[in-house]
């Protein structure tokens, strides 16, 4: 028989910490575990140029020109801005695991082309077609459609953390493999992980569940791109983007300067760093999930960014102090690249979801760039003091427009056990047909279904009708 449903989830003992309504499921695991993977393909072929590619291009025709190796390297954000914004609208009518694809086919085209590269300017096309495989927004909306909300921060940060490991596996492994492959190598490497990533797509990642919007009116971009509480969050992440650049403009120099130790080798500093930063986000993103309160630690991670600006800011000419601050920067960093994608999930209307991370994806993007070109900037007139103190001014304005933010609805939990004679895909796809039923996500091991649901909007006698 079904469960009785009278009460909200956070009334239920099926909804305290620790029971199996908590936990998650198998298909969330392996929807983390294999977006996460696909994620890691991705940006692992994506980092391995980044540290070589400034010296490596000097041996092609025109890589003697400063300027057109810099549009080679910072191409592939600029149509990356331009792209997500599409990409994710199309995950949202065509589907998203199709737009995954044609993003990684347009990604390992433009590594091949680059690859085959006669001169820089055949690269820089290259790094424009590898950009146009904008699909950020599409992933991290497959990762919405198929984890439920209290377990959606910790599959971001598995996401993110990926990320980060790319990012410190290629310091250490792009030298000696350009030394081998060389730079036409690295971009046939990139290509064939993209591939890969294919692969994972097709193969390992779990199908969407049905639209859970049948019954809903289409949501126009411009109420998606004004809504007061997502325009705070895409601040946000421009925000962290612009930080994270700018100071990386001035962070390798006060290495260099405070220890002693040549650039070549600064992964033996990133390395532990990003590891250790991992580790301490952990307890917070969980704190987050499991007592509801992603808000608090929200917060607390952009009050721990302006610390760590303010650290940098006084303590970077110490080798020691400079170390404890990345530390601190990058358990910030970490907390707040998984929360942000989730809260924007949470609060977009369901049917623009992927509108609605392609505008965070878009504003991201802007971020680095400006960041970057503004970081410099800063550093050759102000030096680091300079692009420290805008980093203050800036992650005290994101903390103010946080502390305003409202949470994130509680949407209630209801389960139900289902009898052996009912088809749990058919009835999956009932459930999430129905008005006001958000998520509909089945154990079948254990014959139960869970459901998300909009308490002002769905038909508890019509769900029970459906499971008999």
């Amino acid at each position: 028989m079904p469960s009785q449903t009278g009460h909200d989830s956070s009334d239920r003992p099926s909804d305290r910490p620790g029971h199996a309504a908590d936990r998650m499921t198998r298909q969330e695991l392996s929807a983390g575990l294999s977006l996460a993977s696909i994620f890691a393909l991705r940006m692992l072929g994506l980092f391995l140029i980044l540290p070589v590619f400034a010296v490596a291009a000097g041996k092609l025709p025109g890589g003697d020109n400063l300027t057109l190796v810099g549009i080679a390297l910072g191409a592939y954000g600029l149509t990356q801005a331009v792209l997500q914004l599409p990409f994710g609208m199309a995950s949202d009518r065509y589907g998203r695991k199709r737009v995954i694809v044609i993003g990684l086919l347009l990604f390992a085209a433009g590594s091949f082309v680059a690859a085959a590269a006669p001169d820089i300017y055949w690269t820089i096309a290259g790094r424009c077609l590898q950009g146009a495989g904008a699909i950020s927004a599409a992933v991290t909306a497959l990762a919405a459609d198929l984890t439920r909300e209290q377990h959606r921060t910790k599959v971001m940060a598995l996401i993110g953390s990926s990320i980060g490991l790319m990012f410190a596996v290629s310091l250490v492994a792009a030298p000696a493999l350009n030394a081998v492959i060389g730079l036409h190598g690295l971009f046939i490497l990139t290509g064939l992980l993209a591939l890969a990533a294919i692969g994972l797509v097709m193969k390992v990642v779990p199908d969407p569940p049905p639209a859970e919007h049948h019954d809903m009116e289409p949501v126009g971009f411009m109420e998606v791109l004004k809504d007061a509480q997502l325009l705070r969050l895409n601040f946000g992440i421009l925000a962290l983007h612009f930080i994270q650049m700018a100071m990386f403009v001035v962070v390798p120099g006060a290495i260099v300067a405070s220890g002693g130790i040549p650039v070549a080798e600064h992964w033996k500093i990133y390395l532990p760093v990003v590891l250790a930063s991992f580790a301490l986000m952990l307890p917070p993103i969980f704190y987050a999930e499991r007592r509801g309160r992603i808000k608090p630690v929200f917060v607390g991670a952009i009050f721990v960014l302006l610390l760590a600006q303010g650290g940098f800011l006084y303590g970077s000419g110490l080798f020691n102090a400079l170390v404890a601050n990345l530390v601190v920067f990058f358990v910030a960093f970490n907390i707040l690249e998984a929360t942000l994608p989730s809260l924007v999930s949470r609060i977009a209307p369901p049917q623009a979801k992927g509108t609605a991370l392609g505008i965070y994806n878009t504003t991201q993007s802007l971020g680095l760039f400006a960041g970057g070109a503004a970081g410099g900037w800063l550093a050759q007139h102000y030096g680091p003091a300079g692009v420290f103190s805008v980093g203050i001014a800036l992650a005290l304005l994101w903390l103010l427009i946080a502390v305003t933010m409202q949470p994130p609805p509680m949407v209630a939990q209801r389960q139900f056990s289902i009898p052996p004679q009912v088809d749990l895909d058919t009835l999956r796809e009932q459930l999430a047909g129905l008005p006001g039923v958000r998520e509909a996500v089945v154990e079948p091991e254990q014959r139960i279904v869970y459901l998300k649901v909009n308490l002002e909007r769905w038909d508890e006698r019509r769900v029970r009708q459906l499971i008999g």
